[in-house]
């Protein structure tokens, strides 16, 4: 197995193929971290505990050990909690009847186990075979409160990855409050590291940002009733002089979709503690005896062969681990999507028309995006009315989806489930449907409220609504959007010693409805989407295989954000789509060819008018639509790299992004380099990755044959690559496919 216990030493070892995870019972029950890091075959790490004695102003614990006296204020402690001696950030507090929060769980018991558990209502990673990983679950108990707390360790066999989440249950005989929960912490020996994390607003998400440990505290987090597109749930830890290929990475990542927080302070003695899970400023839970809570999963990824090797784990576990159904593996239809093309101003004969350009284009799939429903014709009215406009579908939507059908494209649809006008039959129907505080005012964005998804009266309508459509016609395809933030965050029924968890409860809510949606329409593609990628996390990739990346299309913007998403996400994950030039948002105008290279690097489609294209441009989207059958399987099977930073790139002198793609046996490469601002007079070489040295792999365009170790040692000259003569203008991009002989 790959997790052991040595009872002599009193040391749990967690091994993947290039990694060990060590901690160990002390002798009066604390469990103290041991390590952390490259794989080591040694049991006997005991020799690792951390002994540093505190100082004059530190609190003492005074716990007899084998080595005399132990503070936990510099111990490296496994689950470290609040106001029991260790002063830093804490990963449990409990209040109990007394009104104290002070918390205190040694260990009471463990069990080793094949295979991997679920976790209640929350979606978490899984096996699809025992033999895929093992369990550990060590039980803790706090005396004084009858908490038990029981940490959950998944080592995975074939991955360097290790999931962990807590269970808390309620055996005493009166309630108390949890005031904080993390998923997961862990205390590195040192403060040589670079934090990474993806950064962003609307329609810029997930740019990846780079700082330095310092002593204090640093974190991220969201309180907006989602992951966000400020700050998504994932941060990495890199040792000094890492690169792109090679160092020690750390990485971890919040399967969550809601509020979250983490927290890393480097303490006195230079000791670096990261903590991840939900946010505790939003958040509280009252557990009434014999109840249980059960926190969300984190992901963490050891490796050492730099950011690129994290990624490229994340992708896999994400890829067969944690996204689901039909659509998991299969290969993902070519979609059109109507809302830049037409925004709400349709009506059915214009999206047919849409459907029939696709359709000899080889397009495989119409999305019809908003203003389908109710008496929806701009974006202020009728959320929550999901009925179909006939004013605009006349016929009805079968009559629609039939006639699309008939000219061999597939259907989908887009919803809003969450959301409420005031403008809307359903409010005028149950106002006391939406969140909010009674006695203030409620506060509203983009012309809606948000429903209150703690309930199962309003989660059970919107589902018979969405089931009515559904079931009426052939839609095999559901875009969930979702437009605003949570404010007034308040249940009308809950109590209120409950109200701090109707955060919590809401996306329990979500959760609970889509897992609902699936099971009863197995075969329907789920795309999430929050405002384009506020939501793109790993909670959601658990319902929904692919998520809208961003509501910017521009492909020039595209490039950081798809760059830092595949920081963490495959890109079967990353919904990417060819728009219109100028661009509906920057109105930037660019190449067709390079915004369908932009594209291709995620699930693929189009956003925009088919009917008033150019000959040259349904010439270029027949190009596209076959490279995208010709390349799928590398791009979305393959490994990914990244080669070249766009956002870094931008203070050199030429600005421009690489990727690549490299199969499996490493018989195909794919590469793709687009210039984002050019100079005079500027040669550049560009290193490929990952390659097998010893074959030659031969460019199909132009024949030349050239060995893996030239690729990855010397590389390509772009000086001599250009569309004329070696240069390089704005916006060009260029795609070599390499065969190994």
């Amino acid at each position: 197995m790959s997790i052991i216990y040595n009872e002599q030493l009193k040391v749990f070892k967690l091994d993947t193929p290039n990694s060990t995870y060590a901690f160990k019972i002390s002798p009066m029950g604390f469990l103290l971290h041991l390590y952390y890091g490259a794989y080591v075959p040694d049991a006997d790490l005991d020799y690792l505990r951390q002994y540093i004695r505190a100082s004059t102003t530190s609190a003492l614990t005074a716990h007899e050990d084998v080595e005399g006296y132990m503070s936990l204020d510099t111990a490296r402690l496994e689950y470290p909690c609040e106001g029991a001696g260790d002063m830093r950030i804490s990963a449990l507090s409990i209040r109990g009847k007394s009104g104290c929060n002070a918390t205190d769980i040694r260990y009471k018991s463990h069990k080793i186990y094949k295979g991997k558990p679920g976790i209640k209502g929350l979606p978490a990673t899984y096996v699809n075979t025992d033999d895929e990983a093992d369990t550990l679950e060590v039980v803790c108990t706090d005396c004084l409160t009858g908490a038990e707390v029981t940490l959950v360790y998944t080592a995975f066999n074939n991955l360097d990855a290790i999931t962990r989440s807590v269970r808390v249950k309620n055996t005493s005989d009166s309630a108390f409050e949890i005031e904080r929960i993390h998923s997961t912490t862990v205390d590195l020996p040192d403060m040589d590291f670079e934090m990474l994390h993806l950064q962003g607003r609307w329609a810029k998400e997930r740019t990846l940002v780079k700082r330095h440990l310092e002593f204090g505290l640093q974190g991220i987090h969201s309180k907006r009733g989602t992951s966000s597109h400020h700050n998504n749930p994932f941060v990495a830890l890199a040792r000094d002089g890492y690169t792109e290929e090679s160092g020690e990475v750390y990485g971890f990542s919040l399967v969550y979709s809601s509020n979250f927080a983490v927290e890393i302070e480097v303490d006195f003695f230079r000791t670096s503690r990261v903590l991840m899970g939900i946010n505790p400023e939003t958040f509280g839970w009252h557990l009434e005896p014999g109840e249980e809570f059960s926190s969300p999963e984190v992901v963490m990824v050891y490796s050492n062969g730099g950011v690129g090797a994290m990624s490229r784990t994340y992708h896999k576990l994400y890829r067969y681990n944690l996204c689901r159904g039909d659509w998991k593996c299969a290969k993902r239809p070519i979609i059109i999507n109507n809302w830049e093309a037409t925004y709400c101003d349709f009506n059915d004969d214009k999206l047919v028309a849409i459907a029939e350009e696709a359709a000899k284009l080889g397009i495989e799939m119409l999305v019809m995006d908003d203003g389908w429903f109710g008496t929806r014709n701009t974006d202020d009215c009728a959320l929550g009315d999901w009925y179909v406009n006939e004013n605009k579908l006349r016929g009805g939507i079968k009559s629609l989806v039939d006639r699309v059908n008939a000219v061999g494209l597939k259907f989908g649809i887009w919803f809003e489930p969450e959301m409420i006008c005031p403008d809307s039959q359903l409010y005028r129907d149950h106002p006391d449907w939406c969140l909010k505080v009674e006695g203030r005012e409620m506060s509203i964005g983009r012309s809606q409220y948000v429903l209150d998804m703690t309930r199962q009266d309003v989660r059970d309508n919107i589902f018979e609504q969405m089931c009515k459509v559904l079931g009426s016609a052939n839609i095999e395809y559901v875009k969930w959007d979702f437009n605003r933030n949570l404010t007034e965050v308040g249940s009308a029924l809950l109590p209120p010693e409950r109200q701090k968890e109707v955060f919590h409860r809401y996306v329990l809510g979500v959760y609970e409805l889509m897992e609902r949606l699936i099971n009863k329409f197995p075969h329907l593609l789920l795309e999430n989407c929050a405002g384009g990628g506020g939501r793109f996390d790993p909670g959601m990739l658990y319902y929904s295989p692919q998520i809208w990346t961003s509501d910017d299309t521009d492909a020039m913007e595209r490039l950081e954000i798809q760059y830092g998403t595949s920081i963490v996400y495959p890109p079967s994950a990353m919904s990417a789509h060819v728009s219109a030039s100028p661009n509906h948002q920057t109105g930037r105008e660019t190449p067709f060819k390079t915004r369908g290279d932009v594209a291709m690097s995620g699930s693929f489609g189009y956003e925009l008018d088919l009917t008033k294209l150019t000959d040259e441009e349904r010439a270029l989207v027949r190009e596209q639509v076959a490279a995208y059958h010709k390349y799928y399987d590398v791009i979305q099977n393959g490994d990914y790299y990244r080669l070249i930073n766009p956002t870094e790139s931008k203070g050199t002198m030429i600005s421009a992004s690489a990727w690549e793609s490299v199969s499996q046996d490493k018989n195909e490469v794919l590469l793709t380099y687009v210039v984002i601002r050019t100079a005079v007079a500027v040669s550049r070489y560009i290193r490929l990755c990952g390659l097998d040295p010893e074959k030659i792999y031969v460019d199909t365009e132009t024949g030349r044959e050239y060995s893996g170790a030239l690729l990855m040692n010397a590389g390509l000259n772009l000086g001599i690559a250009g569309a004329n003569g070696g240069k390089w203008s704005d916006g060009e991009s260029r795609v070599w496919h390499f065969i190994a002989k």
